[in-house]
């Protein structure tokens, strides 16, 4: 787990990109056949996502689901919980605020928004929340770890 703000920033970085990315590949896989433009299309549409994504996450969910997290953890539990539970609020922040993107670049500011936004929630949370918890999460923590390890990206604070 990250221990300061700038493996926080990082670590986000690297975590955004790949869900983001596979997320994309299955939303167009939901609406298209599955094939080799569906990875072209994802990779496309990729710098948009990407960057309202990055927004979502650092400025609004990040801070809402660690207060939820450890609201329900406390900060001495061990850290394979705390990354779950933190992991699993992330997720649910982020599926509410991407399946409404979601929604309003595929429809627009229609009266069935909120019909898609709510079938968006539905099937983005059931792949979201496996995504991360068995593949994403392990393999960026890892890939993170294996980048910075402990001790190697110092936060200088000015006193």
């Amino acid at each position: 787990m990250p221990q300061n703000r700038k493996e926080s920033l990082i670590f986000t970085v690297l975590m955004c990109a790949f869900m983001v990315f596979f997320m994309s590949v299955y939303n167009i896989s939901i609406h298209d056949k599955f094939s080799l433009d569906t990875f072209k299309d994802a990779w496309l549409d990729f710098p948009i996502t990407y960057i309202i994504a990055m927004i979502f996450d650092w400025f609004i969910v990040s801070n809402i689901a660690k207060k939820i997290a450890f609201s329900i953890i406390s900060p001495d539990s061990k850290q394979i919980i705390k990354a779950i539970v933190i992991s699993s609020c992330m997720v649910c922040g982020m599926v509410l605020c991407m399946s409404l993107f979601g929604a309003i670049k595929s429809i627009g500011f229609s009266n069935t928004l909120i019909t898609i936004w709510i079938i968006n929630i539905v099937n983005n949370f059931i792949i979201a929340l496996p995504l991360q918890l068995l593949i994403a999460g392990p393999l960026v923590r890892f890939i993170f770890r294996t980048l910075f390890p402990e001790g190697t990206i110092i936060e200088i604070v000015n006193s």
